[in-house]
Order: C-alpha cells, then structure tokens, then sequence
C-alpha cells in the first residue's frame, strides 16, 4: 500500500516549495510535496536578478529544481490539488482532489498569490511579458524604452520615481480621473514624464509584447512596456480556514523563520511577502524547511 504517512507535507511545489522540500530531504525527512502546476510566472519567458539563473526560463529553473530535490529518496512529488486541510500540530490531514487523504505532523504552505487582474483586453495576456511587476526582475530589459505605469491612488508618486532610475519615456496611466494631487509629481525631475487620465480599452501586443496602448476615445500611443501594481488574494484560503493569521496587507503573518499563528504549520514565498522573485522565494523556502527540521528535532525532547 502507498506510503501516506509524511513528516511533512508541503502544499505548492514550485521555488519556495521545492527548496524548502530540498533541506527537510536532506534532513531525511520523509516529505510530500503537492502541486497543481500552475505557478504565478507561468507567462514569464526568463527570470532574472537570480545568481547562476540570470536569463534562465523560469520553467527550467524548476524542472531542474524539481529533479534535483526528488534524488533525495525520502521526498515524493504528487501533481493534485488539495481541497482542505484539517487537525493540529503533529496529526494533520491533507485531503486532495484526485489522491485523497494524507496525514502530515507538519505542513508548509507555499501556495502563492493570485493576482486580480483588470478587464482589458490584453492586459492579462501580457502579465509578466511586458506587463510587469518588479524593475529589479524585468527593467533592464525594458531601460530607455516606452513605458507605461498602470496605477492610480496612493503610492502612485513613488513607483514613478522609482521605475524614472531605468527610463526617461515613462507615462503614469490612472485609467480615469487621477485621485490623487497631481501637484505633487512636480518633484520629478524627468521633462517627458506625462499623467494620462482618459481610460484605457485594449492593449495591443503580440503574444505578450506590447505594442499600443488603446484607449476609450479610440486615441492611441505607442508603448513597450507597463509595470502594474495590481491587487492580489491568496491562493488558496485553506490557511485561514484552519486558522493562520492573515496581516493587514493580505499575506499569511510569519516570524522570521516561517512560522505562521498555527503551531505546526509554516509558510513560504509569494503569500507571506512582498518581494515577487524567485530569489526571495528560495530563500524563504529553504529557511521554513530548515528551521521547520528543528521544530521537530526540539518536538523529541519535550
């Protein structure tokens, strides 16, 4: 009879995941790992800012990831969805669209974010090709071309000057009336630097890269690229189903080696902080599967 009984299961296999999967295998930790593939950079073509991955495609990074976390005999990778998580630390279940119950002593979330993405045509066809989230992942690949800023409201004024260090041809787009004091983008410096308020129908591109930016009164202006900072929700809301504290910027609240409110269960990557990179992500990984290895090291010995 199949083995389901783990140590640990970790729901989300892609960076966080999988490397946090890597230090419990190499612990000899017998654990689980169940993912539904559909990771949030799935449209991206290369990951950067990454050391040794630099321009890799992010689905290679995590094939060979994958490959070299299940040489580890004690790790076992299921591609299932779970649909509910119940019990408490040490006696959890894990129960799954295709495979059915598992049982876990601990749990890792690695499930990630959705972003909410705005209905115009194009936009979400284009989301991490041209239509970007971070400059320190894709800037330098866009530096001194046409480029859009999608974002209206609080915060507006300094991702503009953020994103004015890696081009000068840089439009703030508000897709509607600006709400926001439009005197306060004085202090940018750039002379090409516009505000367009009117609102946005389509974008055009091909296959992801963007070439105009439509809008309702059928105007139109040339671009390359747009960052967005887009509202977002949890993946998956099995984590505040059993009970993990969600903070107020919508991330599952860990300390800084995992732990989420819930003992037992830790978390890690995209749905516990803001940086949306897969350096972060590996980092939080490996430090939730390391220190998730010592919790059950010290459980021995109560």
């Amino acid at each position: 009879m199949e083995n389901r009984d783990f140590d640990v299961v970790i729901i989300g296999g892609s960076y966080a995941g999988l490397s946090a999967a890597m230090a419990l295998g190499r612990a000899i930790r017998k654990v689980l790992i169940i993912d539904a593939g559909k990771p949030c950079n799935r449209q991206t073509p290369h990951s950067h800012n990454f050391i040794t991955h630099d321009g890799a495609k992010p689905a290679e990074i995590s094939a060979l990831a994958k490959a070299q976390v299940l040489a580890y005999p004690t790790v076992r990778f299921e591609n299932d969805t779970v649909v509910d998580v119940t019990g408490a630390n040490n006696d959890f279940t894990i129960v799954t669209e295709q495979k059915g119950a598992f049982t876990a002593k601990k749990i890792i979330f690695a499930t990630g974010v959705s972003d909410i993405m705005p209905a115009i045509p194009g936009f979400s066809e284009s989301w991490g090709i041209s239509v970007i989230h971070c400059p320190y992942c894709h800037g330098y690949e866009y530096s001194g071309q046409n480029t859009g800023i999608f974002m209206n409201g609080e915060g507006a004024l300094e991702f503009v000057k953020l994103i004015d260090n890696w081009t000068q041809k840089l439009t703030l787009f508000t897709n509607g009336k600006a709400a926001f004091n439009k005197e306060m983008f004085s202090k940018i410096s750039n002379p090409d630097f516009r505000i367009v308020e009117k609102e946005i129908k389509e974008l055009l591109h091909d296959r992801g890269h963007l070439s105009e930016v439509v809008f309702k009164d059928g105007s139109r202006e040339e671009l390359d690229a747009m960052y967005a900072k887009l509202p977002f929700q949890q993946h998956t809301d099995i984590p505040a189903r059993i009970g993990c504290e969600i903070n107020d910027a919508g991330y599952i609240k860990v300390d800084e080696f995992g732990k989420t409110s819930v003992a037992g269960i830790f978390a890690a990557g995209d749905n516990t902080l803001r940086l949306r990179s897969v350096s972060s992500a590996v980092a939080t990984g490996t430090v939730a599967g390391a220190f998730l290895n010592h919790e059950m090291i010290s459980d021995r010995y109560v």
